[in-house]
């Protein structure tokens, strides 16, 4: 689908559906207003007989209306206008995109970006939000061969009108937008993927790819052989089992001409989690391919690198391992020293995600970055407390975690700080080495942060736990491309 910013539409369109997005007050401006009129009042009757209302994502589709081009007028509702807010504007958007994808029409259209509806949300930012969740909609997961694979939509083309003053905003907010989509289907394609097929080879030769279609971006990547020289035994320990060896991945991309610090991603790469020997029930054990999906918002916002080459310096390092029973994996009592020198104890091979990690993030020092995040799906405890709405931000920097939540803010991806108090880290005790991988049934995903944070004294660190948000359950299952619109927004802020 080609989106387009414009003064005004083209002359003639075929197969079109206008959409207009209006408060629940029921006042009309723009092309509502004019629809209205030639239409002999068909919106306004529409609030007066509560057939639509306008509450925030409400949609209706109405056909043949006088006023307008298009075949087929969709409203979308704001809510009160007293109280809209980006967060309201992110799922008016959402609902139209997906209403608008599942009509017969080619062509879309709306003049949305003439003037902010909400008060609080710029031009750029409105349309970078409507632009994303339009891709968005037209995702669909193509990577396995199927006899009858979901059909894709018909939408061809995109138009958004905005006025003279902010039509080059507004066409840079809309290309931010496509390219935050573009990092979100590549994370979701490769969440989405069977484990037998996305295996640490596989990531390894997806950043390999990657880094041959663009001349800023550079690879390099480090076989099981390479992580014993460098005394990575934690993140090997997690390996063990597995006849699928692991890798770290390393890709560069060099926005600046000069070196620099710069800011460095960490995802967790489990590219399936059985639990080891610490075996998980087999109940929706399947979803554990999703266990990846650190790793897969890394790639994503990598691949939104590529299309905004921004001025700045990024790194995304990558910690793919497959966790499996086998006769040689990690058992519980194993003692593993870290490339740090530490010594881990581990009393639960399901607390796989942080061994993998923690070398990942001591390898990282050596770039001497301005900051690191890392990504990881690490915690049930997570879940529960924060549900499948926002990320859990933990770390020992709060200038970084504040740039964070501000772009949380701006991205409508939502995080949320959670403490790390010295008075956690006692949990993580052990009698036999220098630290436990875990920190026994209380303040899950903060004793977890609080291991990461043994190996992040000289890094400005936050930790994202992503266990609720990276992927969905049920009916809807499947990889959601989350947190790479904060990473993106992170990044751009910087």
């Amino acid at each position: 689908m080609e989106i387009n910013v414009t003064a005004r539409l083209p002359k003639t369109i075929e197969n079109a559906c206008q959409i207009i997005f209006l408060f629940s007050d029921g006042k009309l401006k723009g092309a509502a207003r004019k629809i209205d009129a030639e239409s002999n009042n068909a919106i306004k009757k529409l609030f007066s007989t509560d057939d639509f209302s306008a509450t925030c994502g409400q949609t209706l589709v109405l056909h043949n209306l006088s006023g307008t081009q298009a075949e087929r007028v969709l409203l979308v509702g704001l809510g009160d206008r007293a109280i809209a807010r980006t967060s309201h504007w992110i799922k008016a958007a959402a609902a139209a995109a997906a209403t608008l994808v599942d009509t017969p029409a080619r062509v879309g259209l709306t003049d949305c970006l003439t003037s902010s509806p909400i008060t609080a949300l710029g031009i750029s930012e409105q349309a970078m939000h409507l632009a994303r969740e339009l891709e968005n909609a037209t995702y669909v997961f193509g990577l396995h061969p199927r006899q009858a694979p979901k059909a894709s939509s018909t939408l061809e083309q995109f138009y958004c009108t905005a006025d003279k003053a902010t039509l080059e905003a507004a066409s840079k907010g809309a290309y931010q937008g496509i390219a935050i989509a573009k990092g979100m289907s590549v994370a979701k394609d490769l969440g989405n993927l069977a484990p037998n097929i996305c295996t640490p080879t596989y990531l390894a030769d997806k950043a390999i790819a990657m880094a041959d279609s663009c001349d800023s971006l550079s690879t390099t990547i480090l076989d099981e052989a390479d992580m014993e020289s460098l005394g990575m035994h934690a993140l090997l320990a997690v390996s063990h089992g597995s006849r699928q060896p692991a890798t770290l991945i390393v890709m560069n991309y060099q926005g600046k001409k000069r070196k620099g610090s710069p800011i460095i991603l960490v995802g967790k790469g489990v590219t399936f989690d059985t639990g080891g020997i610490s075996i998980k029930p087999s109940s929706a054990m399947d979803e554990m391919k999703f266990d990846m999906c650190g790793a897969a918002s890394v790639f994503g916002a990598m691949q939104s690198m590529i299309e905004l080459a921004p001025d700045i310096n990024v790194m995304g390092i990558v910690a793919a391992a497959e966790n499996m029973p086998d006769g040689n994996a990690a058992r519980p009592g194993d003692v593993v020293t870290s490339m740090s020198g530490q010594s881990i104890e581990i009393l639960n091979t399901d607390a796989e995600g942080r061994l993998v990690l923690c070398d990942a993030l001591t390898y990282a020092e050596q770039f001497k970055p301005a900051a690191v995040i890392d990504i990881a799906t690490l915690t049930g405890a997570c879940v529960v407390a924060l549900g499948d709405v926002a990320s859990a931000v933990i770390g020992n920097d709060q200038d970084t975690i504040d740039a964070l939540l501000a772009a949380s803010s701006t991205s409508g991806d939502h995080c949320w700080q959670l403490p790390l108090w010295d008075e956690y880290q006692t949990q993580l005790d052990s009698n036999f080495a220098d630290v436990a991988n875990i920190g026994g049934a209380k303040a899950g995903a903060i004793t977890a942060a609080c291991f990461l944070s043994r190996f992040t004294t000289s890094l400005n660190w936050a930790h994202l736990d992503v266990a609720g948000t990276a992927w969905k359950s049920g009916a809807d299952k499947g990889a959601t491309g989350r947190p790479v619109p904060l990473l993106v927004q992170f990044i751009l802020d910087r």
